[in-house]
C-alpha cells in the first residue's frame, strides 16, 4: 500500500515538475490570454510580458490589433496607454503603452497590461505581434508564426485561441462596444436586490409588531 502511495506521489510530482518548467519556458515570451473569448465577441485580453535582459528593463510595449471596433485599456499605474485608429475605418490598429521616467518592468520581473477589445475576429485563432522596448534601445519584436509542424519559433507572436461563437454575449450586438449593457445590467440588478431587501425589511417589521401585539393580548387575557 505504501509502495503504490509512494509511486503515485512520485509521479503527481514528476508531471507538476514537467508543468512548472514548461510554464516557465512559456513566461519568457510575450503571451496573450483572454478565458472564454469567442469570434466575433468582445473579451478582456491579458498580455504577459517579461522582461528577458538581464541589464535593462521593459520600457513600452506595442502590439497590433487586427482593426478592432472597440479597444479601450485598463489604467495602470505609471504607465500612459495610446490607442491607435486608421483615419478611414476608425477601427483600432493598435496600442501602445509606454512606462514614465523612471518607471519600467526590471529584469527579473513581468507586467500585465489590459485590455477590452472586440469584436474579435471570426477565426479560429487571432495573433497580436508585439514590439517590446527596453531602456537601453533595443527592441524586441515577438512577431513570427509557429513553423509549418508546429514548431515554436524564436520570437513567437502572441496568439489567442478562439472559440465558435455562442450567439450569446459573443454576437456583435450583445455588447456594446462602450460597456454600458453590462453596466446597465448590473445596475438593474443591484437595485432590484436593494428593492427587495427593502420589501424584506418592511415585512420583517411588521411581522415583528404583530408579534408583540399578540404577547400584549395575551398577557392582559
Amino acid at each position: 500500500m505504501n509502495s503504490l502511495v509512494s509511486r503515485a506521489l512520485f509521479t503527481a510530482g514528476a508531471a507538476g515538475g514537467a508543468m512548472l518548467l514548461t510554464a516557465g519556458v512559456a513566461a519568457a515570451h510575450v503571451t496573450v490570454a483572454a478565458p472564454g473569448a469567442e469570434q466575433g465577441g468582445y473579451s478582456v485580453l491579458t498580455f504577459r510580458v517579461p522582461t528577458e535582459s538581464e541589464t535593462a528593463s521593459t520600457t513600452a510595449l506595442t502590439v497590433t490589433l487586427p482593426g478592432l471596433k472597440s479597444a479601450r485599456t485598463e489604467p495602470l499605474p505609471g504607465w500612459t496607454a495610446v490607442v491607435a485608429k486608421d483615419p478611414g475605418s476608425k477601427l483600432a490598429t493598435s496600442v501602445t503603452w509606454t512606462a514614465d521616467p523612471g518607471v519600467g518592468v526590471a529584469p527579473g520581473q513581468f507586467q500585465q497590461f489590459v485590455l477590452s477589445a472586440g469584436p474579435l475576429p471570426e477565426q479560429d485563432e487571432v495573433s497580436f505581434p508585439a514590439a517590446q522596448t527596453y531602456s537601453d534601445g533595443n527592441v524586441v519584436n515577438w512577431d513570427q508564426p509557429a513553423g509549418p509542424d508546429g514548431a515554436e519559433p524564436d520570437k513567437p507572436a502572441p496568439t489567442l485561441t478562439l472559440a465558435a461563437s455562442s450567439g450569446e454575449d459573443g454576437s456583435h450586438d450583445a455588447v456594446s462596444s462602450s460597456g454600458d449593457d453590462h453596466e446597465l445590467a448590473a445596475q438593474g440588478t443591484d437595485d432590484t436586490a436593494r428593492w427587495l431587501g427593502g420589501v424584506g425589511l418592511v415585512l420583517g417589521a411588521l411581522g415583528a409588531a404583530l408579534g408583540l401585539g399578540a404577547l400584549v393580548r395575551s398577557r392582559r387575557s
